[in-house]
């Protein structure tokens, strides 16, 4: 810049000249880019039982067009910013989906109700701060044979415990440290945000992962508060203490994974849920995947129910996936386990099975 003073009235325009000139080089110097990225999923499923929720009893077969058959449709933005030294600015923002209609599905209900957060990435590890995911729960997932499929896998009995809590998290700071010797540890704050209350809407959540080789181990907690300002069209504030363990180990083309998780719902159940199964590629473009559930209710072991299921996967391409799954639940006592997140995360007393084929593309 040349060396001639500002004078009034043109002290804005030189401070607005000295800004552009910052930001030009900036620019020169930092590198950004913003990505849009979705997934579509649209599958038809068949029950033969539907629980009617007026009076618990089954309403009979169904047969319809859901969003996720196997994962949700989404839609949304990502962007980095490569700061030097090691510094990246990051930030995303998520929003589900229903392609059955075209509304919103999924997540909190809000319209960026499955991401909405920015952060940094520094040698020191890694900081999200707004809506985000929980280190609970993507231990959960980490530890699933069948990465949470919408149909027949560990996210039925996690969402039929808790809803959304755990899941997503609003007002929400997080830090997850490097890789060191194969262990990695995260941790999470979420804020409730009332005023006077600090542990209205209180909810924290710690993991540590340890992995070396084919071997993964996943242990994790959670502890949730209701209340707060953080109130979502999905409950995403259902008071509950959740505890993790999980391990999974990979065999070339097979991998096998099992895990323990509890959900103490306060002034309600407290139950256990004992899944494990393995995922195993055929070949390149084929995955065959399958599971077992079992949730037992420890204040009342009359209510327990079995959870299985079976899928396929055939890649098409690398963005586009066919897929077909088969599923049964045999609920006990007042246990109501379903089969499929949507139109069927309850199901009546008995055995219910049901199936669900479809297509994924990414994009």
């Amino acid at each position: 810049m040349s060396g001639k003073r500002c004078v009034a009235p043109n002290v804005v325009a030189c401070a607005m000249g000295f800004a552009m000139s910052l930001a030009l080089g900036g620019t020169a110097h930092a590198q950004s880019s913003v990505t849009l990225f979705g997934v579509m999923d649209g599958g038809l499923l068949y029950t033969n039982k539907t629980l009617d929720p007026a009076t618990g009893r089954n309403a009979g077969k169904q047969f319809s067009v859901i969003d996720g058959g196997s994962y949700y449709s989404q839609f949304g933005l990502m962007g980095t910013e490569d700061l030097g030294g090691g510094y990246k600015a990051k930030f995303r923002l998520v929003s589900g989906l229903n392609i059955a209609n075209g509304g919103l599905l999924h997540c909190n209900g809000n319209l960026f109700g499955c991401e909405a957060w920015v952060g940094m990435e520094a040698p020191f590890g890694d900081m999200k701060l707004g809506l985000q995911f929980s280190p609970f729960f993507l231990a959960v997932y980490d530890s699933d044979p069948r990465s949470l499929s919408l149909f027949g896998s560990g996210a039925i009995p996690l969402v039929d415990n808790v809803l959304g809590t755990g899941i997503f998290n609003a007002n929400a700071l997080s830090w997850t440290s490097p890789v060191v010797a194969g262990l990695q540890a995260s941790a999470m704050y979420a804020f409730g945000g009332e005023a006077g209350n600090f542990q209205a809407g209180r909810q924290y959540a710690i993991r540590v992962k340890y992995a070396l080789g084919g071997l993964t181990l996943n242990a994790a907690l959670y502890d949730g508060n209701s209340g707060g300002t953080a109130q979502t069209p999905v409950p995403t504030t259902v008071q509950y203490e959740g505890r993790m363990l999980g391990v999974g180990y990979q065999f070339g083309a097979l991998t096998a994974k099992a895990s323990f998780v509890n959900y103490k719902v306060a002034g309600s159940f407290n139950n256990n849920v004992y899944g494990g199964g393995a995922t195993w590629y055929v070949m390149p473009t084929l995955d065959v995947n399958g599971g077992v559930w079992v949730t037992s209710d420890r204040n009342r072991t009359t209510n327990h129910s079995v959870l299985a299921a079976l899928g396929a996967d055939y890649f098409m391409s690398k963005s586009t996936v066919l897929y077909a799954q088969v599923g049964m639940v045999n609920n006990h006592g007042a246990m109501n386990t379903g089969l499929s997140m949507i139109g069927a995360l309850y199901e009546v007393p008995g055995t219910s099975a049901g199936t669900v084929v479809g297509i994924r593309h990414t994009f």
